[in-house]
């Protein structure tokens, strides 16, 4: 995993060998594991030769990610940029067929088109694109099935975010803060937010 640490969290993990960072967003120390229960026990620690980077050795208690992985890079950059490029291209397809709109109209609307015109046909397809992916559950369907019903529900939702005009990257950019911190702090900061 990576972290940011300043003196203060330097002292603490030589002081209890329990790697310890410091939280830009609350400014304060955090030992990892502190509510997990899986501490990096440290056992050696590196500094680079411009002394501005630590590198902690230790032995993990448990998995190191707050996703249950055993590390926190797990993520391929190909397979995100192919997940990205796919989210990205449809952002982009949407957002064109809605400048279209303005253009004379030459035979039946595509399915897009009639979502961006009808705030009603979209929500309720929305819902029922939920609900169905929800049912791929309570019915133990198979996996394509499910992943077939969230771009379902992907792509309705897209729908929405453009005639809201939220991008893709606002999501992804709220997903990003919110999985820097446990559930029950982003759930709080909601609450103050």
């Amino acid at each position: 995993m990576q972290g940011f640490a300043n003196r203060d969290a330097l002292a603490k993990t030589i002081s209890t060998l329990k790697a310890t960072f410091f939280s830009r967003s609350r400014s304060s120390l955090w030992t990892k594991g502190e509510t997990s229960m899986n501490f990096i026990n440290i056992h050696d620690i590196f500094l680079d030769c411009d002394r501005d980077s630590i590198i902690y050795l230790g032995k993990p208690d448990g998995p190191t990610c707050h996703t249950g992985a055993e590390t926190c890079y797990y993520s391929s950059v190909e397979q995100n940029e192919l997940a990205m490029s796919t989210l990205y291209s449809l952002e982009s397809t949407i957002s064109k067929r809605r400048a279209e709109l303005d253009e004379p109209k030459e035979g039946k609307p595509s399915w897009t088109k009639r979502l961006l015109l009808d705030n009603k046909l979209l929500c309720s397809k929305i819902r029922e694109e939920a609900d169905e992916l929800c049912r791929t559950l309570e019915e133990n369907e198979d996996r394509p099935r499910t992943a077939s019903e969230m771009a379902d529900v992907l792509y309705h939702s897209m729908v929405m975010l453009n005639l809201r005009g939220v991008k893709m990257e606002d999501v992804l950019e709220i997903l990003r803060k919110r999985f820097s911190q446990s559930g029950i702090e982003e759930k709080k900061s909601r609450k103050q937010g």
